[in-house]
Protein backbone atom coordinates (compact mmCIF):
# COMPACT_ATOMS: atom_id res chain seq x y z
CA UNK A 1 0.00 0.00 0.00
CA UNK A 2 1.90 3.49 -0.99
CA UNK A 3 1.22 6.59 1.63
CA UNK A 4 -1.40 8.85 0.56
CA UNK A 5 -1.79 12.45 1.65
CA UNK A 6 -5.41 14.22 1.32
CA UNK A 7 -5.89 17.18 1.26
CA UNK A 8 -8.71 18.88 1.74
CA UNK A 9 -10.24 22.38 3.20
CA UNK A 10 -11.95 22.48 6.90
CA UNK A 11 -13.39 24.68 8.93
CA UNK A 12 -11.86 25.03 12.72
CA UNK A 13 -13.65 26.27 15.67
CA UNK A 14 -11.04 27.54 17.84
CA UNK A 15 -11.56 27.76 21.31
CA UNK A 16 -10.60 31.08 23.21
CA UNK A 17 -7.50 29.86 26.29
CA UNK A 18 -8.69 32.96 28.76
CA UNK A 19 -11.80 32.08 29.07
CA UNK A 20 -13.23 28.93 27.15
CA UNK A 21 -15.63 30.89 24.73
CA UNK A 22 -15.70 30.46 21.11
CA UNK A 23 -13.48 33.16 19.60
CA UNK A 24 -13.33 32.67 15.93
CA UNK A 25 -12.97 30.33 13.26
CA UNK A 26 -10.26 29.68 11.00
CA UNK A 27 -10.54 27.77 7.31
CA UNK A 28 -7.48 25.26 7.23
CA UNK A 29 -6.41 22.00 5.71
CA UNK A 30 -6.73 18.70 7.11
CA UNK A 31 -3.54 16.44 5.92
CA UNK A 32 -3.76 12.70 6.28
CA UNK A 33 -1.06 10.51 6.05
CA UNK A 34 -2.01 7.03 5.51
CA UNK A 35 0.46 4.52 6.20
CA UNK A 36 1.62 1.44 5.00
CA UNK A 37 0.50 -0.46 7.79
CA UNK A 38 -3.37 1.32 7.83
CA UNK A 39 -2.76 3.79 10.25
CA UNK A 40 -4.52 7.27 9.26
CA UNK A 41 -2.57 10.35 10.69
CA UNK A 42 -4.65 13.89 10.59
CA UNK A 43 -2.47 17.53 10.87
CA UNK A 44 -3.84 20.40 10.40
CA UNK A 45 -2.59 23.32 8.29
CA UNK A 46 -3.74 26.99 10.19
CA UNK A 47 -3.39 30.34 8.82
CA UNK A 48 -1.24 30.90 12.45
CA UNK A 49 2.28 30.65 11.44
CA UNK A 50 3.81 29.29 14.19
CA UNK A 51 1.33 26.42 14.26
CA UNK A 52 1.56 25.59 10.39
CA UNK A 53 5.50 25.28 11.23
CA UNK A 54 4.80 22.91 13.82
CA UNK A 55 2.41 20.88 11.61
CA UNK A 56 4.79 20.43 9.07
CA UNK A 57 7.38 19.26 11.00
CA UNK A 58 5.41 16.83 12.42
CA UNK A 59 4.29 15.90 8.85
CA UNK A 60 7.99 15.37 7.59
CA UNK A 61 8.49 13.00 10.06
CA UNK A 62 5.43 11.07 9.41
CA UNK A 63 5.99 10.83 5.88
CA UNK A 64 9.49 9.65 6.15
CA UNK A 65 8.26 6.76 9.11
CA UNK A 66 5.68 5.83 6.52
CA UNK A 67 8.23 5.21 3.18
CA UNK A 68 10.63 3.35 6.23
CA UNK A 69 7.07 0.74 7.06
CA UNK A 70 6.98 0.80 3.31
CA UNK A 71 10.13 -0.64 2.04
CA UNK A 72 10.27 -2.98 4.44
CA UNK A 73 7.23 -4.71 3.51
CA UNK A 74 7.76 -7.98 2.21
CA UNK A 75 5.13 -10.87 1.80
CA UNK A 76 5.03 -13.87 3.85
CA UNK A 77 6.33 -16.74 2.50
CA UNK A 78 5.44 -20.36 2.92
CA UNK A 79 7.87 -21.02 4.91
CA UNK A 80 7.47 -18.13 7.23
CA UNK A 81 4.22 -19.24 8.42
CA UNK A 82 3.32 -21.17 11.06
CA UNK A 83 1.12 -24.04 9.97
CA UNK A 84 -1.58 -26.02 12.27
CA UNK A 85 -1.94 -29.64 12.46
CA UNK A 86 -5.51 -30.58 11.43
CA UNK A 87 -6.93 -32.29 14.81
CA UNK A 88 -6.62 -36.42 14.42
CA UNK A 89 -8.73 -37.78 11.67
CA UNK A 90 -12.44 -37.58 11.16
CA UNK A 91 -15.24 -40.02 10.83
CA UNK A 92 -17.54 -40.61 8.49
CA UNK A 93 -20.58 -38.41 8.39
CA UNK A 94 -23.80 -39.95 10.27
CA UNK A 95 -27.73 -38.96 9.38
CA UNK A 96 -29.67 -40.88 12.11
CA UNK A 97 -32.47 -38.46 12.06
CA UNK A 98 -34.30 -35.48 10.05
CA UNK A 99 -36.09 -32.94 11.23
CA UNK A 100 -39.71 -33.99 10.69
CA UNK A 101 -40.69 -34.15 14.38
CA UNK A 102 -39.16 -31.93 17.17
CA UNK A 103 -35.87 -31.57 15.16
CA UNK A 104 -33.18 -33.21 13.91
CA UNK A 105 -31.17 -34.93 17.04
CA UNK A 106 -28.09 -36.21 15.52
CA UNK A 107 -26.98 -37.09 19.81
CA UNK A 108 -23.82 -38.94 20.41
CA UNK A 109 -25.17 -41.51 22.61
CA UNK A 110 -28.11 -42.11 20.16
CA UNK A 111 -25.05 -42.59 16.90
CA UNK A 112 -23.24 -45.22 19.15
CA UNK A 113 -26.38 -47.18 19.56
CA UNK A 114 -27.01 -46.53 16.08
CA UNK A 115 -22.95 -47.19 14.86
CA UNK A 116 -21.28 -49.17 17.11
CA UNK A 117 -17.92 -49.19 16.87
CA UNK A 118 -17.68 -46.12 14.21
CA UNK A 119 -17.05 -43.27 16.69
CA UNK A 120 -14.13 -43.02 19.18
CA UNK A 121 -14.73 -43.12 22.81
CA UNK A 122 -13.29 -39.22 22.95
CA UNK A 123 -13.71 -37.17 19.72
CA UNK A 124 -11.64 -33.95 19.54
CA UNK A 125 -14.32 -32.01 17.31
CA UNK A 126 -17.70 -32.25 15.83
CA UNK A 127 -18.60 -31.06 12.35
CA UNK A 128 -22.38 -30.95 11.29
CA UNK A 129 -23.35 -29.89 7.83
CA UNK A 130 -26.89 -29.67 5.99
CA UNK A 131 -27.24 -32.50 3.58
CA UNK A 132 -26.45 -29.52 0.45
CA UNK A 133 -22.88 -28.93 2.45
CA UNK A 134 -23.97 -25.81 4.30
CA UNK A 135 -22.91 -24.87 7.60
CA UNK A 136 -25.58 -24.06 10.33
CA UNK A 137 -24.34 -20.83 10.32
CA UNK A 138 -24.64 -20.41 6.50
CA UNK A 139 -28.07 -22.43 6.66
CA UNK A 140 -29.34 -19.90 8.90
CA UNK A 141 -30.45 -22.43 12.05
CA UNK A 142 -30.10 -21.84 15.78
CA UNK A 143 -28.11 -24.68 16.75
CA UNK A 144 -28.92 -25.93 20.56
CA UNK A 145 -25.97 -28.54 21.10
CA UNK A 146 -22.80 -29.09 18.84
CA UNK A 147 -20.09 -30.66 20.75
CA UNK A 148 -18.08 -33.66 21.15
CA UNK A 149 -19.62 -35.07 24.84
CA UNK A 150 -23.34 -34.80 23.53
CA UNK A 151 -23.62 -34.53 19.79
CA UNK A 152 -25.74 -32.19 17.67
CA UNK A 153 -29.39 -30.93 18.51
CA UNK A 154 -31.39 -28.52 15.92
CA UNK A 155 -34.90 -28.01 17.59
CA UNK A 156 -37.32 -26.68 15.66
CA UNK A 157 -38.50 -24.81 18.02
CA UNK A 158 -35.67 -22.13 18.32
CA UNK A 159 -36.26 -21.30 14.84
CA UNK A 160 -37.55 -17.54 13.83
CA UNK A 161 -40.79 -17.62 11.72
CA UNK A 162 -42.24 -21.34 12.93
CA UNK A 163 -39.16 -22.78 10.48
CA UNK A 164 -38.16 -25.62 10.97
CA UNK A 165 -34.36 -27.37 10.86
CA UNK A 166 -32.62 -28.17 8.31
CA UNK A 167 -31.53 -31.57 8.22
CA UNK A 168 -27.82 -32.21 9.18
CA UNK A 169 -25.29 -34.98 9.07
CA UNK A 170 -22.58 -34.88 11.66
CA UNK A 171 -18.91 -36.56 11.81
CA UNK A 172 -16.27 -36.45 14.65
CA UNK A 173 -12.49 -35.91 14.62
CA UNK A 174 -10.81 -38.96 16.26
CA UNK A 175 -7.11 -39.47 17.29
CA UNK A 176 -5.01 -40.84 14.19
CA UNK A 177 -4.81 -44.42 15.22
CA UNK A 178 -8.86 -44.86 15.69
CA UNK A 179 -9.10 -44.19 11.84
CA UNK A 180 -6.60 -46.08 10.23
CA UNK A 181 -8.70 -47.44 7.22
CA UNK A 182 -7.29 -48.93 3.69
CA UNK A 183 -9.20 -47.69 0.79
CA UNK A 184 -10.98 -49.65 -1.97
CA UNK A 185 -11.31 -48.38 -5.50
CA UNK A 186 -13.62 -46.43 -6.73
CA UNK A 187 -17.02 -47.57 -7.99
CA UNK A 188 -18.80 -45.81 -10.13
CA UNK A 189 -22.26 -47.92 -11.17
CA UNK A 190 -25.10 -45.57 -12.23
CA UNK A 191 -25.40 -42.25 -13.70
CA UNK A 192 -27.93 -39.70 -13.47
CA UNK A 193 -29.90 -40.05 -16.31
CA UNK A 194 -32.86 -41.94 -14.73
CA UNK A 195 -34.04 -40.89 -11.22
CA UNK A 196 -30.92 -39.86 -10.02
CA UNK A 197 -27.43 -41.42 -9.10
CA UNK A 198 -28.00 -44.40 -7.59
CA UNK A 199 -24.69 -45.84 -5.38
CA UNK A 200 -26.01 -48.03 -3.09
CA UNK A 201 -23.89 -50.32 -1.01
CA UNK A 202 -26.06 -53.21 -1.44
CA UNK A 203 -25.83 -53.06 -5.39
CA UNK A 204 -22.15 -52.36 -5.33
CA UNK A 205 -21.52 -55.38 -2.93
CA UNK A 206 -24.13 -57.56 -5.28
CA UNK A 207 -21.91 -56.18 -8.21
CA UNK A 208 -19.01 -56.52 -6.42
CA UNK A 209 -18.44 -59.52 -4.53
CA UNK A 210 -15.75 -59.77 -2.28
CA UNK A 211 -14.36 -56.54 -2.78
CA UNK A 212 -16.06 -54.40 0.03
CA UNK A 213 -15.58 -54.91 3.96
CA UNK A 214 -18.68 -56.03 6.13
CA UNK A 215 -18.57 -53.09 8.18
CA UNK A 216 -17.10 -50.09 6.12
CA UNK A 217 -15.40 -47.53 8.98
CA UNK A 218 -15.60 -44.23 6.06
CA UNK A 219 -16.73 -43.42 2.74
CA UNK A 220 -15.55 -40.71 0.01
CA UNK A 221 -17.76 -39.65 -2.69
CA UNK A 222 -16.49 -37.03 -5.15
CA UNK A 223 -17.63 -36.37 -8.77
CA UNK A 224 -16.22 -38.49 -11.74
CA UNK A 225 -15.25 -35.22 -14.09
CA UNK A 226 -13.71 -32.66 -11.51
CA UNK A 227 -13.25 -34.79 -7.96
CA UNK A 228 -15.63 -32.36 -6.51
CA UNK A 229 -16.36 -33.35 -2.40
CA UNK A 230 -20.34 -34.22 -2.95
CA UNK A 231 -20.46 -31.83 0.47
CA UNK A 232 -19.16 -29.06 -1.41
CA UNK A 233 -21.27 -29.67 -4.69
CA UNK A 234 -24.09 -27.56 -3.45
CA UNK A 235 -26.21 -30.49 -4.06
CA UNK A 236 -28.71 -32.90 -1.87
CA UNK A 237 -26.91 -35.80 -1.47
CA UNK A 238 -27.30 -38.78 1.03
CA UNK A 239 -24.38 -40.81 1.22
CA UNK A 240 -22.63 -42.64 4.26
CA UNK A 241 -20.59 -46.00 5.07
CA UNK A 242 -23.59 -47.83 5.68
CA UNK A 243 -25.85 -46.92 2.91
CA UNK A 244 -23.58 -45.76 0.27
CA UNK A 245 -24.75 -42.84 -2.06
CA UNK A 246 -28.19 -41.62 -3.15
CA UNK A 247 -28.38 -38.35 -5.22
CA UNK A 248 -32.46 -37.68 -6.26
CA UNK A 249 -32.78 -35.43 -9.45
CA UNK A 250 -36.12 -34.11 -7.76
CA UNK A 251 -34.13 -33.03 -4.61
CA UNK A 252 -32.06 -30.61 -6.78
CA UNK A 253 -32.36 -27.03 -7.78
CA UNK A 254 -30.96 -28.02 -11.72
CA UNK A 255 -33.01 -31.04 -11.99
CA UNK A 256 -30.28 -33.40 -12.16
CA UNK A 257 -27.46 -35.01 -10.39
CA UNK A 258 -23.57 -34.46 -10.89
CA UNK A 259 -22.13 -38.06 -11.99
CA UNK A 260 -20.88 -39.60 -8.60
CA UNK A 261 -18.81 -42.43 -7.60
CA UNK A 262 -17.84 -43.46 -3.72
CA UNK A 263 -15.66 -45.58 -2.13
CA UNK A 264 -14.71 -47.29 1.20
CA UNK A 265 -12.77 -47.03 4.06
CA UNK A 266 -12.40 -50.43 5.91
CA UNK A 267 -9.98 -51.73 8.44
CA UNK A 268 -6.29 -52.77 6.99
Amino acid sequence: MKSIIDLRPRVLWYQGQETGSIRHTEVHTTVQLRTPVGVSLFFQRFKDPSLSAIMIQLLSVAIVAGLFFESNQQTARVSDLVLLPKPGCWTGWFDRDDPSGTGDWETLSDLRNAYPRKICSTPLAIEARTLSGLTAAAAGDVIYVSDTTRGFVCRNQDQSRRKRCNDYRVRFSCPPSFCKVCWTQWYNRDAPSGTGDWESLTNLRTENPGQICDSPLSIEAVTTDTLTPAISTGQTVIYDQNEGLVCRNTDQESGLCLDYKVRFGCPC
